[in-house]
């Protein structure tokens, strides 16, 4: 590790007085990598290479060797598993979401925490996942769509346009806001020149905005959890102070997690006293207010004629059906979307063309995947479809779903024996990618 800023050193002496020989100590080891299983898929006998002991806070999460290359096997593309660094598995975990509950991610890219919410929920509810930034949204976008997840709304929006729209509208809401990042120090040493502590005071600034349209989304006896990737007090324990101070009508509540103990409601992660990386969560709920309901999208046009279209090719339509520009989706509880930027609608179904329906790759790898034929290829023969090869397989007619270790790749359309490929062309050097951990 490069040598730390001076500045950010004195600001941790401050805070840990005698633990800060420990807390270097800390800073100069390697950091540490995690992988959290997707409960939404289940492989059926591979699990990712270099599985390490099991987070304690998180079920479905363990530590990951530094040698692990699994964010290049075939099942990682299939949604099987999410690299997270194990201190980002926490403030999910605080928040602790239910199956059917109205929950917001403000500030989701790239899509750990959302996908985590999203697996803790099984499906049931709606999970609106919101990132200002386009291309990160799009980063976003592509996660929830490999995690199968068939209960998310992606959107791209600034906070205070969405409590304008949402107000007591959420049981739950995560902030993981936007901060100055110390606790990637160790795992991304750039990140050290680019510290400062003009940095820490725009972000704390920017942190209390969001906070503030945050705090107006949560309905009377909801959820909302403050966290940031960093450790010093001007972010964390200090806006905690200012949050509570003008918003009276939240409360601390203290939480308790394996190996975690945030019995003051809050808990600051160091590197020295949790394996893991830095990180700060706090937990609030409203004491007072409404709980008002998300309004309703109208169905989709022609709807028979769609239901026939996609019967006649895949067998099948899930209902709900909506419509979103020239594509077909499913998504219970679908909110009205008129003036949204929006990225992805639960579960993209397909499009139809001169009456003629075309399945998106979405629908293959949710969890609301159709009933067709699903044809279990090698995994030499699962790389050569995520390269867009053609292959030759013994069964299937039409749609199916080429399928490894019983988790669906995407589309083919088998004709003879020739399995056509629809996996999607920008998605084809994905296998190869470098892994992105968040």
């Amino acid at each position: 590790m490069n040598d730390l800023p001076a500045a950010f050193l004195e600001e941790m002496r401050a805070q840990l007085g005698s633990e800060m020989p420990a807390f270097e100590a800390a800073c100069a080891g390697e950091a540490l990598r995690g992988v959290r299983l997707n409960p939404l898929k289940k492989p059926a006998h591979l699990l990712p290479e270099g599985l390490g002991e099991p987070v304690p806070w998180c079920p479905d999460g363990y530590y990951l060797s530094t040698e692990s290359r699994c964010g290049l096997q075939v099942l990682h593309e299939a949604g099987a598993w999410y690299l997270q660094e194990p201190s980002a598995m926490l403030p999910a975990q605080v928040l602790h979401v239910q199956p059917g509950e109205t929950v917001l991610d403000l500030c989701s890219a790239p899509g750990g925490k959302t996908t985590q919410m999203a697996a803790a929920m099984q499906g049931r509810g709606l999970l609106v996942a919101n990132e200002i930034v386009p291309k990160r949204a799009q980063i976003l976008s592509r996660n929830v769509e490999r995690m199968g997840v068939p209960n998310a709304l992606v959107i791209s929006s600034d906070a205070e346009k969405l409590a304008l729209r949402w107000p007591e509208t959420f049981d739950a809401v995560l902030v993981d806001a936007p901060c100055s990042g110390e606790g990637m120090f160790r795992r991304h040493p750039e990140t050290q020149g680019e510290w400062s502590p003009e940095s820490v005071q725009g972000c704390s600034a920017r942190q209390k905005e969001i906070l503030s349209c945050a705090a107006r989304m949560v309905r009377g006896g909801g959820r909302l959890v403050y966290s940031t990737c960093t450790m010093n007090r001007f972010e964390n324990e200090d806006n905690v102070d200012w949050f509570l101070k003008t918003h009276p009508d939240f409360e601390l509540r203290p939480f308790e997690l394996p190996g975690v103990d945030g019995r003051e409601g809050m808990l600051t992660c160091y590197p020295h006293r949790i394996r893991g990386e830095g990180q700060f969560a706090a937990l609030f709920v409203r004491k007072d207010g409404e709980t008002r309901q998300l309004d309703g999208n109208l169905r989709c046009p022609e709807e028979k004629a769609v239901r026939r279209a996609m019967e006649q090719a895949v067998h099948t339509a899930p209902d709900p059906l909506f419509a979103l520009g020239d594509t077909f989706f499913s998504l219970p509880g679908c909110p009205d979307l008129r003036g949204l930027r929006v990225l992805r609608a639960g579960v993209h179904l397909g499009e139809i063309r001169k009456g003629i329906f075309t399945p998106d790759h979405a629908w293959a790898v949710s969890t609301l995947a159709p009933d067709v034929e699903r044809v279990e290829i090698r995994e030499s023969e699962a790389r050569r479809y995520l390269q867009g090869e053609t292959l030759t397989v013994d069964s299937g007619r039409g749609y199916v779903l080429p399928c490894f270790d019983g988790l669906a790749l995407g589309w083919g359309k088998v004709t003879d024996t020739v399995l056509k490929n629809h996996y999607p062309k920008g998605l084809r050097r994905a296998v190869n990618a470098a892994d992105a951990e968040s």
